[in-house]
This record gives structure tokens, C-alpha cells and sequence, in this order.
């Protein structure tokens, strides 16, 4: 699984000018599904971003999950982060799992998320979708599991 995540102060997914998700401060997650993943890997994937220490502690340090700091999850969707640019102008996706496939494993990032973190919020798949959000730091880092 290919995942960007950033550090937010807040952030909002809207569909159709109307608000679907939003959280204070916590992670914003974009996720795209490959065609080899599986569940094991959406678990790995969410075990990691629970315990990843990228929040502040009183020292200034980044030693805090976001857990630890009780932050929000927007978890989105994004199958553009499998995107080829090597060859020609035009992106190709190939590098992404089918749609039916990628959102099953979404679904089953989503709930496993809500078994294990109080908030959690979410965009919905295959949508139009419009991100606000406020970069804190900016913290933004790139997770391929």
C-alpha cells in the first residue's frame, strides 16, 4: 500500500461543496491500494501509522503517536498515488489495484481503523473529493508497505 500522510492542525474532505469528514489536529491519510495487497499489509500499514512517533512531546521532540496526542484519522482514498511519470506526459495507473479490489481493502482499513482509534473520519471511494487541511510543521511523509 502506497500512503502519504501529513500532520494537520485540521483538515476537511468536502463532496459536492458539502463536508463528508473532518478532524482538529491529527493525521490526514491517502491511501492508494496495489494489486498485490492484502489485509495483513492494510494492518501493518494501520499498526504503523498508530504508533509512528511524529507529534511533538513538551521537549519539542517528535515522540508523541497520534494516539499518544488523542489526534484525529481522515483517511482518503487516492489511486493517483500509483501514478507513472517515467515514460510520456500523461500519467498512467496501471500500478493501482482495481477499483473492486481497492475497496474492499479500504473498507477494511476504515473499519479497522474505527476497532481501533476514537476518531475517524474518511472521504468515500471513487468520489470527487476536495481536501483542506492545514500542514502542521509541515510533517509530510510517503509510507509504501
Amino acid at each position: 500500500m502506497k500512503t502519504i500522510i501529513q500532520r494537520v492542525s485540521s483538515a476537511s474532505v468536502s463532496i459536492d461543496g458539502n463536508i463528508h469528514g473532518r478532524i482538529d489536529h491529527g493525521l490526514l491519510i491517502l491511501i492508494c491500494a496495489q494489486p498485490q495487497d492484502t489485509e495483513a499489509e492494510a494492518d501493518r500499514l494501520l499498526n504503523k501509522l498508530l504508533k509512528l512517533r511524529i507529534f511533538s512531546d513538551d521537549a519539542g521532540k517528535m515522540n508523541r503517536s497520534v494516539q499518544d496526542v488523542n489526534g484525529g484519522l481522515l483517511i482518503v482514498s487516492q489511486f493517483t498515488l500509483a501514478a507513472d511519470v517515467w515514460s510520456g506526459n500523461r500519467p498512467g495507473f496501471s500500478g493501482a489495484a482495481e477499483p473492486k479490489h481497492a475497496e474492499k481493502l479500504y473498507d477494511y482499513f476504515i473499519a479497522s481503523a474505527r476497532n481501533a482509534h476514537p476518531v475517524v473520519e474518511t472521504g468515500v471511494f471513487g468520489a470527487d473529493m476536495k481536501i483542506s487541511l492545514i500542514n502542521d510543521g509541515p510533517v509530510t511523509i510517503p509510507i509504501e508497505l
